[in-house]
């Protein structure tokens, strides 16, 4: 009997962990404010804890990024957060930096590690290593392929856990090194800092070498060339043997994304594991696959899972914003004065009478679907024909013609 896989996502707040889990994951990782390789979306000790006590409260998971290669000069931050990880009982720590474990082992002996994709972990003998210096599981580096990773799976210690992406980003760098985003903006990727580099537009020249100073551009449209950038990985299509490897974690990358790509993402992963488990000879990939499209701002690739001499992983065309839909709003509860079928919702775009909207329900792959037909000012109940979001937390009245609940994402569609 195949074993059901921990959905792994990621959440850059309290509230996305809570969209997170609401979606279907079993688990999140966050990152703290100042040693993980996301420090724009490190969360502060306090919404941690209250993370990590609502989570135990569900019974899910909260794993904390302390991710960073670190200097000398770091690790007395590093001990003391470390302690603190311990004391507010996070479930796991993840770590890439050799020197990182070890002080983790000094003064937080209980803290579960977990080997970081940046520590680069592509074979059975480093997992042993890793396995015999103190890690409960690794986390394993992006480019192996399905038959490497069946090799590790046949090799590992038997109670050390797996643990792989599945989809998101790819980054430029090897396992997520890089260096050019310290180079071009002085913001070092492996301190947290990352500016994204890669995903700029650039004018690249060729210069014949015989002209020197004859610089001939080579673009690929009028914004340049996005050469440097990769696709999203995108392992719907082969989530079943990746089940059938035994694998015990499979992981989301996203601590930027909105609530709107973690609802979408989660939920259709969630509905998939699940078909996968109950009933895999009626899984069928494409259903899903349609339903992940909707959000992508980039292609999609499987990168070097089936094929380690694969190519076809580079992004052209520098899409930024998804063409299907866009996050609507949120739904904050049931309006009392206005009747059942009205909502209060937190807008994040511009809504008005006519537009169809798609709300993303927890464990149903297929959206419900309408159009609105009713929207009332919050403060004053009077009727509006549209509203737009002039500022953080801005809401309205809603007609939705479903038994909605707190928490639930809508996506606005463009088309």
């Amino acid at each position: 009997m195949l074993k059901k896989p921990e959905l792994l996502a990621p959440a850059g707040s309290f509230e996305k962990a809570k969209t997170a889990f609401m979606y279907g994951a079993d688990a999140v990782y966050m990152g703290t404010s100042k040693l993980s390789l996301r420090t724009r979306t490190g969360v502060e000790t306090p919404e941690l804890v209250k993370t990590i006590e609502y989570a135990h409260k569900i019974g899910k998971k909260v794993y904390v990024a302390l991710n960073t290669y670190a200097r000398d000069n770091m690790y007395e931050e590093i001990k003391k957060q470390a302690q603190i990880l311990n004391e507010i009982k996070a479930d796991g720590v993840i770590v890439s930096d050799g020197g990182v474990v070890e002080a983790i082992k000094e003064t937080a002996p209980n803290l579960e590690i977990h080997i970081s994709t940046q520590a680069n972990t592509v074979s059975y003998h480093s997992c042993k290593f890793w396995y015999n210096n103190g890690a409960k599981r690794v986390i394993l580096a992006r480019e192996l392929n399905k038959e490497e990773i069946k090799e590790i799976m046949e090799n590992k210690p038997e109670d050390l856990e797996i643990e792989m992406f599945i989809h998101g980003a790819v980054c430029y760098g090897y396992s997520g090194r890089c260096h050019l985003s310290d180079f071009l903006s002085n913001r070092m990727a492996n301190l947290g800092d990352c500016s994204q580099s890669c995903r700029w537009a650039y004018n690249m020249y060729i210069e014949e070498k015989n002209n020197p100073g004859n610089m001939m551009p080579i673009e690929e449209d009028s914004n340049g060339t996005y050469i440097l950038s990769s696709k999203d990985l995108c392992l719907i299509k082969e989530l079943p043997e990746i089940i059938e490897m035994g694998t015990q974690s499979l992981k989301i990358e996203g601590r930027l994304k909105t609530e709107y790509y973690l609802a979408t993402i989660i939920n259709t992963y969630r509905t998939a594991i699940d078909k996968c488990l109950s009933d895999p000879k009626e899984y069928n990939s494409d259903e899903y696959l349609k339903e992940l499209e909707k959000t992508k701002t980039r292609g999609l690739t499987t990168f070097y899972f089936n094929d380690k001499n694969n190519t076809d992983f580079q992004e052209y065309e520098g899409k930024q914003y998804s063409e299907y839909g866009e996050f609507g709003g949120k739904i904050i509860h049931k309006d009392k004065e206005l009747g059942k079928d009205a909502y209060v919702v937190e807008i994040r775009n511009k809504l008005s009478l006519g537009d169809t909207l798609e709300l993303i329900i927890p464990g149903e792959l297929e959206p419900f679907i309408f159009i609105i037909e009713k929207l009332w000012d919050i403060e004053t109940n009077e009727d509006i024909t549209h509203v737009n979001p002039g500022r953080e937390g801005q809401k309205v009245k809603m007609h939705i013609p479903v038994e909605c609940e707190e928490g639930w994402i809508l996506r606005r569609r463009k088309t």
